[in-house]
């Protein structure tokens, strides 16, 4: 599938700006946790783009991923990134055992923390984004009280690496994304 044919579904599906920032984060650094772990870039980055693109549809967990799979099926969607996409929801049971798998669940919640984080900076920029501002923010269990804490640690846990390396990490990838993410500093 080509990256182009995926953003056409987001497009089709995904309304909120905010949504398609999230899902561009989370597929940039997918892309960059293929290098590490050997995957296919293109495979691993489509997954973390089409991760919630039913979310708008489908905003509960009795619904969300499992009722896009037939959606994505319907537009030729290969099977690997639909299991990928249904393996980031705990609630769906399917396994998290591929580094794929794995590194979705780890990307998906802490793009969202460092989002907030960047958004409440005087910049508004991740280009001068450092961890300890994640991780001073991180103790506020108050401030973006939406981001799953024990998900977060879950998911880098999962993945084998430190929490704080894989926060640096995602951060990377969020960088070199920045203006499309809306997080250059240019709207501060």
């Amino acid at each position: 599938m080509e990256r182009e044919a995926a953003l056409r579904i987001v497009d089709e599906f995904v309304h909120s700006q905010a949504l398609v920032h999230h899902m561009l984060a989370v597929e940039a650094a997918m892309r960059d946790y293929a290098t590490v772990h050997g995957g296919d870039p293109n495979v691993w980055g489509l997954a973390g783009l089409l991760h919630d693109f039913d979310w708008e549809i489908h905003p509960t967990l009795e619904h969300h991923p499992q009722d896009g799979a037939p959606i994505l099926r319907e537009r030729r969607v290969p099977e690997e990134i639909i299991q990928c996409v249904l393996s980031h929801a705990q609630h769906t049971g399917v396994p998290r055992d591929s580094a794929m798998r794995r590194a979705l669940f780890a990307c998906d919640e802490i793009t969202g923390l460092i989002t907030a984080v960047v958004l409440v900076r005087p910049s508004r920029s991740l280009e001068d984004l450092k961890v300890s501002s994640v991780r001073k923010k991180w103790k506020d269990t108050r401030f973006a009280a939406g981001a799953n804490r024990v998900e977060i640690e879950q998911g880098a846990r999962e993945l084998g690496v430190d929490l704080w390396e894989h926060v640096e990490r995602v951060i990377g990838s969020m960088r070199r994304i920045a203006p499309a993410l809306g997080l250059d500093g240019l709207g501060a």
